[in-house]
């Protein structure tokens, strides 16, 4: 499993460059699917599966899907349409599918050879510990998290309501 930590952690690295290096924002975004990956693939070498499951359904999942509602919402016409089709060549492709396929190769080679990350002398985490672990000691921290995603929600709300921008002189 140590092999599957390095490999997932360079393949990480590797994909982050590219979204810092990456002038297309559609490249950046493909890049940064493939990083949140590595990031789960990690914690999947590590022994925390569940760790690893809320990487991939929260930030791989529901935090990309927000970028394609944010992608669909600017429209910028026809123009912009044109300009998508020409970065989304079939060559751009290239570098994300070599990541995904090197981490899914990883993927059922930690999956096949020791599920549990025994010989290594890793525990696993379950979504009990995980549990009683927020709602004890930290529940103070995951209190003052959760009022401050709400802030940021009243916030976004008042920022985007339409009365407000009709109302400015």
């Amino acid at each position: 499993m140590e092999f599957a930590f390095y490999f997932a952690a360079g393949i990480a690295v590797a994909s982050t460059l590219r979204v810092v290096t990456s002038s297309n924002p559609v490249h950046a975004l493909l890049y940064l699917i493939i990083s949140l990956l590595a990031v789960a693939m990690t914690f999947f070498a590590l022994g925390a599966p569940f760790a690893g499951a809320l990487e991939i359904i929260v930030y791989a999942g529901a935090i990309m899907v927000l970028f394609v509602f944010v992608v669909m919402l600017l429209n910028l016409g026809p123009a912009s349409a044109k300009q998508e089709k020409q970065w989304l060549t079939p060559g751009i492709w290239i570098g994300p599918t070599i990541f995904s396929a090197a981490l899914l190769g990883l993927l059922l080679h930690a999956l096949f050879k020791a599920p549990s990350g025994a010989e290594i002398g890793l525990a696993s985490v379950d979504a009990k510990a995980v549990g009683i672990s927020l709602f004890g000691p930290y529940l103070l921290v995951v209190e003052l998290a959760s009022m401050l995603l709400l802030a940021a929600l009243i916030a976004a709300y008042h920022l985007g309501r339409h009365e407000a921008k009709d109302a400015t002189p």
